[in-house]
């Protein structure tokens, strides 16, 4: 039976992608009325790759950007299910943009997905990909961000380390630094990230160590903020504080923040003490005793008013 649900909590994220494709909406824009949620593809080294996208009602202005990454087996489809980042999108006038991998993975550079071992280059995909809504939909091209879970934080990461002069700023969810990363990692600038990490993670460890199903071998919690401000040339030790309860959930957040960084760059953490491998006032799509607790005590419009603080130059 333990190992059965070992072989589970693995496979785990491919529940996730199971979520139902949202319906289809329509918003004028001037004359034309255009669906708010669509679906694409381009051509990227020959490959077929997929997308959704998600309008806010108005698009009178330039939008934010935010791509949304899923984990390992997951779609997606799926992780607007999970994530609930259309009702942030609708609420902030955000371009909301879910990006398929292939094989249900990303190239994120550890070196045990799928995509990793076929030499897929997921960051040749989801740099065209900005492109390309760039040229179809208003967008502001200095406030580009990116947040993923799992295999898609680790993806995040991967980004944030080779397209910072494009993305704003970047929030991986259940991922730390992986040693593959770390040891390769140069922003062109100072970048600003926020990690959102359970410290009860059955999968990724927040203690650093090797990823369950041997899946590649990571930088602890504190290391990966710590790797992060180096990179960003943080001075001075991080503030801390622990978040009041918002509800009651046996989960608890403490927050350690480097605010004097290059650029005016930020490097936080938000440590999640009873939480899982979970989204943040997401979907508990399994039970906990196979990916852990879901915290309530922060949501999506958190991680948004860290991210909307920031702009590329």
């Amino acid at each position: 039976m333990r190992r059965w649900l070992l072989a589970v909590a693995v496979l785990c994220l491919a529940i996730i992608g199971c979520g139902a494709r949202g319906a289809t909406i329509g918003t004028t824009t001037g004359a034309a009325t255009v669906e708010r949620d669509q679906n694409g593809a381009i051509i990227v080294g020959g490959t077929a790759r997929t997308y959704h996208v998600h309008l806010p009602p108005q698009q009178s202005a330039a939008a934010p950007l935010f791509l949304i990454l899923h984990g390992s087996g997951g779609t997606g489809v799926g992780t607007i299910t999970l994530t609930h980042m259309n009702d942030l999108a609708d609420k902030e006038g955000v371009i909301a943009v879910y990006p398929d991998g292939l094989s249900k993975g990303w190239a994120d550079g550890r070196g045990a997905s799928d995509s990793d071992q076929q030499g897929v280059d997921d960051v040749a995909f989801l740099s065209q990909l900005i492109a390309t809504l760039q040229g179809q939909y208003s967008i502001d091209s200095h406030r580009i961000y990116v947040t993923g879970i799992s295999n898609g934080g680790f993806m995040t990461q991967r980004l944030g380390c080779e397209l910072a002069d494009r993305i704003a700023a970047i929030v991986p969810v259940v991922a730390t630094l992986s040693t593959n990363q770390a040891a390769t990692c140069a922003p062109s600038r100072p970048l600003p990230v926020l990690y959102v990490l359970g410290e009860n993670d059955p999968l990724v460890p927040y203690n650093g160590g090797t990823v369950r199903g041997d899946r590649g071998t990571i930088l602890s919690a504190t290391g990966s903020l710590a790797a992060w401000a180096k990179l960003d040339g943080c001075t001075g030790a991080p503030t801390m504080r622990a978040l009041p309860d918002r509800v009651q959930d046996e989960t608890r957040i403490s927050e350690t923040l480097y605010i004097n960084c290059q650029g005016g760059a930020q490097v936080g953490l938000y440590s999640v003490a009873g939480g899982g491998h979970t989204w943040p006032s997401g979907e508990q799509y399994l039970p906990i005793a196979l990916v852990g607790r879901t915290t309530h005590q922060i949501d999506n419009d958190d991680l948004w008013a860290f991210l909307s603080q920031f702009q590329t130059p």
